[in-house]
Protein backbone atom coordinates (compact mmCIF):
# COMPACT_ATOMS: atom_id res chain seq x y z
CA UNK A 1 0.00 0.00 0.00
CA UNK A 2 2.71 2.21 0.77
CA UNK A 3 4.61 1.71 -2.12
CA UNK A 4 1.45 2.56 -4.22
CA UNK A 5 0.96 5.96 -2.62
CA UNK A 6 5.01 6.52 -2.96
CA UNK A 7 4.77 6.30 -6.66
CA UNK A 8 1.57 8.01 -6.90
CA UNK A 9 3.05 10.93 -5.01
CA UNK A 10 6.15 10.56 -7.21
CA UNK A 11 4.32 10.89 -10.29
CA UNK A 12 2.24 13.86 -9.36
CA UNK A 13 6.05 15.30 -8.20
CA UNK A 14 7.46 15.08 -11.20
CA UNK A 15 4.53 16.21 -13.15
CA UNK A 16 3.94 12.87 -15.44
CA UNK A 17 0.18 12.41 -14.95
CA UNK A 18 -0.98 13.90 -18.00
CA UNK A 19 1.38 11.32 -19.90
CA UNK A 20 -0.59 8.48 -19.61
CA UNK A 21 -3.92 7.40 -18.10
CA UNK A 22 -4.75 4.13 -16.00
CA UNK A 23 -1.28 4.60 -14.17
CA UNK A 24 -0.08 0.91 -13.35
CA UNK A 25 0.10 0.20 -9.24
CA UNK A 26 -2.34 2.71 -8.31
CA UNK A 27 -5.07 1.97 -5.67
CA UNK A 28 -7.12 4.35 -6.40
CA UNK A 29 -9.06 4.33 -3.80
CA UNK A 30 -7.08 6.09 -1.74
CA UNK A 31 -7.52 9.16 -3.99
CA UNK A 32 -11.04 8.80 -4.87
CA UNK A 33 -13.56 8.93 -1.52
CA UNK A 34 -16.61 10.60 -2.34
CA UNK A 35 -19.78 10.87 0.15
CA UNK A 36 -22.56 7.88 -0.36
CA UNK A 37 -25.68 10.63 -0.83
CA UNK A 38 -24.53 12.44 -3.55
CA UNK A 39 -27.70 13.58 -5.63
CA UNK A 40 -26.68 13.40 -9.11
CA UNK A 41 -29.43 15.69 -10.28
CA UNK A 42 -29.14 18.29 -8.07
CA UNK A 43 -25.17 18.42 -8.72
CA UNK A 44 -25.62 18.74 -12.49
CA UNK A 45 -28.14 20.86 -12.31
CA UNK A 46 -26.70 23.62 -9.95
CA UNK A 47 -23.23 23.14 -12.24
CA UNK A 48 -25.45 23.63 -15.40
CA UNK A 49 -27.00 26.90 -14.06
CA UNK A 50 -25.24 29.12 -15.28
CA UNK A 51 -23.69 27.35 -18.32
CA UNK A 52 -23.88 29.39 -22.06
CA UNK A 53 -24.14 25.64 -23.63
CA UNK A 54 -27.67 24.93 -25.60
CA UNK A 55 -28.60 22.01 -23.43
CA UNK A 56 -31.15 19.91 -23.16
CA UNK A 57 -32.80 17.46 -20.65
CA UNK A 58 -30.18 19.40 -18.32
CA UNK A 59 -26.91 17.98 -19.36
CA UNK A 60 -27.00 17.19 -23.11
CA UNK A 61 -25.22 19.46 -25.20
CA UNK A 62 -26.59 20.51 -28.41
CA UNK A 63 -24.59 21.35 -31.55
CA UNK A 64 -26.21 23.93 -34.09
CA UNK A 65 -23.93 23.57 -36.50
CA UNK A 66 -21.94 20.66 -38.13
CA UNK A 67 -19.83 19.59 -40.93
CA UNK A 68 -20.46 17.34 -43.23
CA UNK A 69 -18.54 14.29 -42.12
CA UNK A 70 -20.70 14.49 -38.66
CA UNK A 71 -23.60 12.54 -37.84
CA UNK A 72 -26.19 12.70 -35.06
CA UNK A 73 -25.86 9.99 -33.43
CA UNK A 74 -22.81 7.83 -34.89
CA UNK A 75 -21.36 5.05 -32.60
CA UNK A 76 -17.72 5.25 -32.18
CA UNK A 77 -15.91 2.74 -34.23
CA UNK A 78 -15.06 -0.91 -33.44
CA UNK A 79 -11.35 -1.82 -34.03
CA UNK A 80 -10.27 -5.28 -35.42
CA UNK A 81 -9.33 -6.35 -31.86
CA UNK A 82 -12.72 -5.93 -30.62
CA UNK A 83 -12.53 -3.20 -28.76
CA UNK A 84 -14.28 0.65 -29.35
CA UNK A 85 -11.63 2.92 -28.47
CA UNK A 86 -12.67 6.33 -28.00
CA UNK A 87 -9.44 8.92 -28.34
CA UNK A 88 -9.74 11.45 -25.65
CA UNK A 89 -8.20 14.17 -23.50
CA UNK A 90 -7.47 15.48 -20.21
CA UNK A 91 -7.03 18.82 -19.51
CA UNK A 92 -4.13 20.22 -17.43
CA UNK A 93 -6.69 21.89 -15.42
CA UNK A 94 -7.72 19.07 -13.27
CA UNK A 95 -5.53 18.54 -10.41
CA UNK A 96 -4.50 15.47 -9.67
CA UNK A 97 -7.16 13.70 -7.56
CA UNK A 98 -9.35 14.97 -10.13
CA UNK A 99 -7.55 13.25 -12.79
CA UNK A 100 -7.28 9.92 -10.57
CA UNK A 101 -11.53 9.80 -10.24
CA UNK A 102 -11.57 10.51 -13.56
CA UNK A 103 -9.53 7.05 -14.08
CA UNK A 104 -11.25 5.54 -11.49
CA UNK A 105 -14.59 6.35 -13.41
CA UNK A 106 -12.96 5.18 -16.75
CA UNK A 107 -11.81 2.10 -15.42
CA UNK A 108 -15.55 0.59 -15.17
CA UNK A 109 -16.01 0.86 -18.69
CA UNK A 110 -12.54 -1.00 -18.92
CA UNK A 111 -13.42 -3.85 -17.15
CA UNK A 112 -16.91 -4.52 -17.85
CA UNK A 113 -17.21 -3.43 -21.23
CA UNK A 114 -15.30 -3.61 -24.86
CA UNK A 115 -15.09 0.27 -24.43
CA UNK A 116 -11.11 1.80 -23.95
CA UNK A 117 -10.75 5.55 -23.43
CA UNK A 118 -7.71 5.99 -24.75
CA UNK A 119 -5.03 9.10 -25.21
CA UNK A 120 -5.80 11.14 -28.78
CA UNK A 121 -2.70 11.40 -31.23
CA UNK A 122 -3.98 12.16 -34.40
CA UNK A 123 -7.68 10.92 -34.60
CA UNK A 124 -9.87 13.70 -35.75
CA UNK A 125 -12.88 12.77 -33.42
CA UNK A 126 -12.10 12.41 -29.80
CA UNK A 127 -13.39 13.75 -26.25
CA UNK A 128 -11.90 16.59 -24.47
CA UNK A 129 -12.52 16.38 -21.25
CA UNK A 130 -12.32 20.00 -19.93
CA UNK A 131 -13.01 21.58 -16.42
CA UNK A 132 -15.73 23.34 -18.20
CA UNK A 133 -18.96 26.06 -16.59
CA UNK A 134 -21.14 22.42 -15.64
CA UNK A 135 -21.50 18.86 -15.98
CA UNK A 136 -22.40 18.23 -20.16
CA UNK A 137 -21.89 16.12 -23.04
CA UNK A 138 -22.92 15.53 -26.56
CA UNK A 139 -24.90 12.45 -27.57
CA UNK A 140 -22.84 9.26 -29.15
CA UNK A 141 -19.63 10.28 -31.50
CA UNK A 142 -20.63 14.09 -32.54
CA UNK A 143 -18.02 14.38 -35.21
CA UNK A 144 -14.46 16.14 -34.21
CA UNK A 145 -13.70 17.67 -31.21
CA UNK A 146 -16.33 17.25 -28.82
CA UNK A 147 -16.26 18.87 -24.97
CA UNK A 148 -16.89 16.56 -22.01
CA UNK A 149 -17.50 19.57 -19.74
CA UNK A 150 -16.64 18.21 -15.81
CA UNK A 151 -16.24 20.84 -13.75
CA UNK A 152 -13.95 20.24 -10.82
CA UNK A 153 -16.08 21.60 -7.78
CA UNK A 154 -19.44 20.28 -9.24
CA UNK A 155 -18.71 17.63 -11.54
CA UNK A 156 -15.62 15.31 -10.59
CA UNK A 157 -17.97 12.47 -8.73
CA UNK A 158 -17.94 9.01 -10.43
CA UNK A 159 -21.18 8.85 -10.54
CA UNK A 160 -21.53 12.15 -13.23
CA UNK A 161 -18.41 11.40 -14.58
CA UNK A 162 -19.83 7.90 -15.85
CA UNK A 163 -22.60 9.61 -16.64
CA UNK A 164 -21.64 12.09 -18.99
CA UNK A 165 -19.67 9.49 -20.68
CA UNK A 166 -22.29 7.39 -21.23
CA UNK A 167 -24.06 10.11 -22.73
CA UNK A 168 -20.42 10.52 -25.14
CA UNK A 169 -21.21 6.58 -26.14
CA UNK A 170 -24.89 7.10 -27.09
CA UNK A 171 -26.84 7.07 -24.11
CA UNK A 172 -29.79 9.80 -23.36
CA UNK A 173 -31.51 9.86 -19.79
CA UNK A 174 -33.70 6.61 -18.52
CA UNK A 175 -36.57 8.91 -17.53
CA UNK A 176 -37.05 9.91 -21.31
CA UNK A 177 -37.56 6.50 -22.26
CA UNK A 178 -40.68 6.00 -24.75
CA UNK A 179 -42.13 3.35 -22.45
CA UNK A 180 -41.13 5.78 -19.07
CA UNK A 181 -45.03 6.34 -18.34
CA UNK A 182 -45.39 2.56 -17.19
CA UNK A 183 -42.41 2.93 -14.48
CA UNK A 184 -42.36 6.58 -13.32
CA UNK A 185 -45.59 9.45 -13.34
CA UNK A 186 -44.24 12.93 -14.43
CA UNK A 187 -45.64 15.69 -12.08
CA UNK A 188 -46.38 18.21 -14.88
CA UNK A 189 -47.88 20.87 -12.22
CA UNK A 190 -44.83 20.87 -10.08
CA UNK A 191 -42.86 21.65 -13.13
CA UNK A 192 -42.19 25.08 -14.87
CA UNK A 193 -43.26 25.60 -18.41
CA UNK A 194 -40.38 26.43 -20.06
CA UNK A 195 -38.52 23.20 -18.48
CA UNK A 196 -40.94 20.49 -19.69
CA UNK A 197 -39.07 20.36 -23.15
CA UNK A 198 -36.46 18.49 -20.50
CA UNK A 199 -39.07 15.10 -20.21
CA UNK A 200 -40.04 14.78 -23.46
CA UNK A 201 -39.42 11.12 -25.24
CA UNK A 202 -36.95 9.91 -26.87
CA UNK A 203 -37.78 7.21 -29.18
CA UNK A 204 -34.61 5.28 -29.75
CA UNK A 205 -33.94 1.46 -29.72
CA UNK A 206 -33.85 0.04 -25.68
CA UNK A 207 -31.87 -2.77 -26.57
CA UNK A 208 -34.10 -5.03 -25.14
CA UNK A 209 -33.65 -4.23 -22.23
CA UNK A 210 -36.37 -3.41 -19.34
CA UNK A 211 -36.01 0.41 -17.38
CA UNK A 212 -33.74 0.47 -14.73
CA UNK A 213 -34.41 2.85 -11.74
CA UNK A 214 -30.77 2.44 -10.53
CA UNK A 215 -29.00 3.48 -13.71
CA UNK A 216 -26.44 6.01 -13.52
CA UNK A 217 -28.55 7.91 -16.42
CA UNK A 218 -31.48 8.19 -14.09
CA UNK A 219 -32.69 12.03 -12.90
CA UNK A 220 -33.67 12.28 -9.34
CA UNK A 221 -37.10 13.14 -7.97
CA UNK A 222 -37.14 16.90 -7.93
CA UNK A 223 -35.21 17.20 -11.36
CA UNK A 224 -36.64 20.52 -13.00
CA UNK A 225 -39.61 21.07 -10.40
CA UNK A 226 -40.02 24.70 -9.40
CA UNK A 227 -41.84 23.72 -6.35
CA UNK A 228 -38.90 23.60 -3.26
CA UNK A 229 -38.82 20.04 -3.34
CA UNK A 230 -42.00 18.80 -4.38
CA UNK A 231 -41.22 15.49 -6.54
CA UNK A 232 -41.47 16.00 -10.35
CA UNK A 233 -40.41 12.66 -11.13
CA UNK A 234 -42.19 9.69 -9.01
CA UNK A 235 -42.13 5.77 -9.16
CA UNK A 236 -44.75 3.55 -9.85
CA UNK A 237 -46.66 1.76 -8.53
CA UNK A 238 -44.35 1.59 -5.50
CA UNK A 239 -42.98 5.49 -5.00
CA UNK A 240 -40.51 4.52 -2.40
CA UNK A 241 -37.65 3.47 -4.36
CA UNK A 242 -34.41 5.50 -4.72
CA UNK A 243 -33.63 6.65 -8.43
CA UNK A 244 -31.01 9.66 -9.18
CA UNK A 245 -29.14 8.23 -5.94
CA UNK A 246 -26.92 5.70 -8.57
CA UNK A 247 -23.22 5.68 -7.38
CA UNK A 248 -21.86 4.40 -10.56
CA UNK A 249 -23.05 2.21 -14.05
CA UNK A 250 -25.26 -0.15 -12.89
CA UNK A 251 -25.31 -3.92 -14.47
CA UNK A 252 -28.27 -2.96 -16.94
CA UNK A 253 -26.44 0.25 -18.28
CA UNK A 254 -22.95 -2.01 -18.30
CA UNK A 255 -24.95 -4.89 -20.67
CA UNK A 256 -26.64 -1.73 -22.69
CA UNK A 257 -23.05 -0.78 -23.48
CA UNK A 258 -22.26 -3.96 -24.74
CA UNK A 259 -25.43 -4.48 -26.26
CA UNK A 260 -25.04 -1.14 -28.31
CA UNK A 261 -21.61 -2.18 -29.13
CA UNK A 262 -21.75 -5.60 -30.57
CA UNK A 263 -19.57 -6.49 -27.32
CA UNK A 264 -21.13 -9.28 -25.65
CA UNK A 265 -19.00 -11.71 -26.40
CA UNK A 266 -15.93 -9.73 -26.05
CA UNK A 267 -17.37 -8.70 -22.64
CA UNK A 268 -18.35 -12.31 -21.58
CA UNK A 269 -14.80 -13.63 -22.13
CA UNK A 270 -12.97 -11.19 -20.11
CA UNK A 271 -15.37 -11.12 -16.82
CA UNK A 272 -17.13 -14.32 -16.66
CA UNK A 273 -20.14 -12.79 -14.46
CA UNK A 274 -21.01 -10.49 -17.89
CA UNK A 275 -21.92 -13.84 -18.85
CA UNK A 276 -24.77 -14.23 -16.47
CA UNK A 277 -26.43 -10.48 -17.39
CA UNK A 278 -29.96 -11.26 -19.32
CA UNK A 279 -29.52 -10.94 -22.80
CA UNK A 280 -25.26 -11.21 -22.81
Amino acid sequence: MELRVSLSLLVLLLGLCEAMPFMSGVDYDIFTHEPEDTDLTTQILTANKDSEELLVEGDVAVQLQRNAVSCFFCKWKKSANGLVEVPMTISPDFSFYDRMKIEKAMLTFHEQTCVRFVPRSTEVDYLSLENGRGCHSYIGRAGGMQVVSLNRYYCVYNSIIQHELNHALGFYHEHTRADRDQYVKIHWEYIDPESKYNFNKQFGNTLGTPYEYSSVMHYGRTAFSNQNGKSAITTIPDPTVSIGQAQGLSTTDILRINKLYGCCKYACMMDAEVCMYDGC
